[in-house]
C-alpha cells in the first residue's frame, strides 16, 4: 500500500526514520513530505536513501506533477510522526503552506497524527482545541507519551515508540471502521501481584498482551483510551494514557478513577482473588521444620462492583452520587473469564453475577492464552448468543471484542 510518511519540524523527528524502516521491510511503499524546519534535524537525502523515492518540502518542485494533490490523493494513509503543535494548528485551520500540509488538505484516505511538543505546549487550550477539531474530523490524533523531553523536562508530550505508531497504522490499513470516534474507553491489562513480604508475591502468568490488543485497536479505531496496566513489561501502546498499577486494590482505584465518564470498560487483567491476609514488612526466613500457613483473603471483585456501581448510578436517574462513591455509568462493562475446565458453564455463571454485558471466555494452560501471541475465545453477551472468535492473532480477537462493544453503543 501507499504510505506517506509526513514529518514536522520535532527532535523527534530522527525517530521517524525507525518508523519508516518499519513501513518499507513491511513492504508498503513510502513518499517521506518532511516540513522545511524537519529538514533542519534531519536531510532530505537520509529520507531518499531509506525510501526510495524523492523527497520535498515544496509545492514548487515537480510542478509538472502535481504533486500537492497528487500525493494526498494517491495514498491509502497519511501518517505525521512527529506531528508538532504548529502542525497541528495548521492542519486544524486549514492552512497549506508547504507540501505536508498540502496534503493533509487533498487526502482522502485516514489520516494518523502521532504529537510530539513539550508538556506545556501539549496541555495549551489552543493545541487541545486543535487536536479536538482535527478528532471531530476524522483524523486519528494519539496522545503522546509520558516520559524524558528534550533536556532534563519529563512528562506528556514524548513521540510513543514508533513500532506502537506502526502498530497502529497497521489496524488502520486494514480498514477497520472508526466507530469508536469520541468515545472514552478504559481497558486493564496483565496480572495483579498481592505481597507476602517486601519479596515474595501471589501472582498469575497473564503477560498483558490481550489488553494491550485491546487498547491498540481501540486508539486505532478512534477512541480515547486509558490504559490501567499491572506488571506488565511492553511498551505503551500509542495513544493510550498508560496508569500503572501492581496490586488488586490499586488497579481497583485506578480503574474505578478512570472510569468516571467512560463510554465502555473492558476488565481484561487476571485480578487475584486472594491476597495474603498478613503481609510481612520483612523477608520471612527459612528455618527448620515445616513453614507457617499463609492465610488468604479475598480481594475486592473489581468486574461486579464496576456493574453495581453502574446499576446504582442509572437508579439514582441523575441524583449525584453518595459521597465517596464514584459515579460510573459506561455503556458497555466487559469482563474476560480465564478458565481451565467447564469453561463455557463457568463463564455463563459469571456473566449473570457480575452484571457485565459481555463476558470473554478463553480455557488457559498448557500454552494457551497467556504468553502467546494468538487466542482463541467464546464472547458471552447477556440476552444474545454466544459469539466464536476463532484462533487468531490477539488483535483480532480485540477487533471482535470492539465489533460488539461498538453493536452495544447508543
Amino acid at each position: 500500500m501507499k504510505v506517506v510518511l509526513g514529518v514536522s519540524g520535532g527532535i523527534a523527528a530522527y525517530k521517524a526514520c525507525e518508523l519508516l524502516r518499519l513501513f518499507t521491510e513491511s513492504g508498503h511503499e513510502v513518499r517521506v513530505v518532511p516540513t522545511r524546519e524537519a529538514l533542519n534535524f534531519v536531510g532530505a537525502p537520509t529520507w531518499a536513501a531509506l525510501s526510495g523515492n524523492p523527497v520535498s518540502a515544496e509545492v514548487w518542485d515537480d510542478v509538472h506533477q502535481v504533486p500537492h494533490v497528487r500525493i494526498g490523493k494517491s495514498a491509502d494513509l497519511v501518517v505525521v510522526a512527529p506531528a508538532t503543535a504548529d502542525l497541528l494548528a495548521k492542519a486544524a485551520h486549514g492552512l497549506a503552506g508547504d507540501l505536508l500540509t498540502n496534503t493533509l488538505l487533498t487526502a482522502t484516505c485516514p489520516v494518523v497524527l502521532a504529537p510530539a511538543m513539550h508538556t506545556e505546549m501539549w496541555q495549551h487550550p489552543a493545541t487541545r482545541a486543535n487536536v479536538a477539531t482535527l478528532r471531530e474530523r476524522g483524523a486519528i490524533v494519539l496522545d503522546p507519551a509520558v516520559g524524558r523531553l528534550t533536556g532534563a523536562d519529563t512528562g506528556p508530550g514524548r513521540l510513543p515508540d514508533p513500532a506502537e505508531i506502526f502498530q497502529v497504522c497497521l489496524r488502520v490499513l486494514r480498514g477497520r471502521p472508526r466507530d469508536l470516534a469520541g468515545r472514552r474507553v478504559v481497558v486493564s491489562a496483565g496480572g495483579t501481584r498481592e505481597a507476602i513480604d517486601p519479596v515474595r508475591f501471589l501472582g498469575n502468568r497473564s503477560t498483558g498482551l490481550q489488553g494491550y490488543a485491546l487498547a491498540r485497536t481501540a486508539a486505532a479505531r478512534g477512541a480515547e483510551v486509558t490504559l490501567v496496566a499491572a506488571n506488565v513489561a511492553l511498551p505503551d501502546p500509542a495513544g493510550a494514557t498508560v496508569v500503572r498499577a501492581e496490586s488488586a486494590a490499586q488497579l481497583r482505584e485506578a480503574v474505578l478513577a478512570a472510569s468516571a465518564g467512560a463510554d465502555v470498560v473492558v476488565m481484561a487483567a487476571a485480578v487475584a482473588d486472594f491476597r495474603p491476609a498478613d503481609r510481612h514488612d520483612v523477608k520471612i526466613k527459612k528455618t527448620d521444620g515445616e513453614p507457617e500457613p499463609i492465610r488468604l483473603t479475598k480481594n475486592p471483585d473489581i468486574l461486579a462492583e464496576l456493574g453495581e456501581l453502574r446499576r446504582a448510578a442509572r437508579e439514582a436517574a441523575g441524583d449525584p452520587a453518595p459521597a465517596g462513591r464514584v459515579a460510573v455509568d459506561p455503556a458497555v462493562i466487559v469482563g474476560f473469564a480465564a478458565e481451565t475446565h467447564d469453561v463455557l458453564a463457568n463463564g455463563q455463571a459469571k456473566l449473570a453475577r457480575k452484571g457485565c454485558d459481555l463476558l470473554v471466555v478463553n480455557q488457559v494452560g498448557e500454552g494457551r492464552a497467556f504468553g502467546t501471541p494468538d487466542n482463541a475465545a467464546t464472547v458471552l453477551v447477556a440476552g444474545g448468543e454466544p459469539v466464536e472468535v476463532p484462533l487468531g492473532p490477539k488483535e483480532d480477537v480485540a477487533d471482535a471484542v470492539w465489533d460488539l462493544v461498538a453493536a452495544r453503543l447508543p
